[in-house]
């Protein structure tokens, strides 16, 4: 019989997420000690975005004062200030590998760029890939710190977007970086 208080314990670190509120409405980070998780574009009302943030991860517990460095880009962002989160500490475990060269490579599209869904494809290796390009945007957990609202269309027009508000928003957020 094993001695269980010698072998080692897995680390399962805590999930927090913090709500606050921007010019925009109120935004959600979820996170544990390793990065963020997910990110929730703002939402009218607080309640709204709790509820999404619980549904997701119904363990996360609310703090006080996680993700200090992001939460003051957040704001500069949706008060119209030039932002790079490519620095921000994120946790993509668990998805495909494909999905997270995707990830990655759009999170190199700069502030006030766009990029087609095809240009993506092709900076990844996979140039007949736009569609499913598409479908990874889709599911972006963590809209704004890797800028899925920047990849377009090869037609110029905006296509979809996942997030509250949908294309509206999608066009809200290019505008706000073009007026810099």
């Amino acid at each position: 019989m094993k001695n269980f208080s010698t072998q080692k314990r897995a680390y399962f670190p805590i999930i927090k997420y913090w709500i606050f509120k921007t010019k925009w409405g109120y935004f959600g980070f979820v996170g544990n000690d390793n990065g963020l998780l997910r990110t929730y574009l703002p939402y009218a009302e607080r309640q709204g975005i709790e509820r999404q943030i619980l549904k997701a991860f119904p363990t996360a517990r609310p703090e006080k004062k996680p993700f200090e460095g992001v939460f003051k880009q957040v704001l500069e962002y949706f008060g119209g200030k030039k932002t790079d989160f490519g620095k921000v500490k994120v946790t993509t475990g668990g998805l495909s590998a494909f999905t997270k060269k995707v990830l990655a490579a759009c999170r190199g599209v700069g502030f006030g760029q766009v990029i087609t869904y095809r240009e993506l494809a092709k900076k990844i290796g996979k140039p007949s890939a736009a569609r499913a390009i598409g479908m990874v945007m889709s599911k972006n957990p963590l809209p704004l710190i890797i800028p899925c609202h920047r990849v377009i269309r090869s037609d110029g027009k905006l296509g979809g977007f996942s997030a509250p508000g949908g294309v509206k928003t999608k066009k809200k957020l290019i505008e706000l970086e073009n007026r810099r």
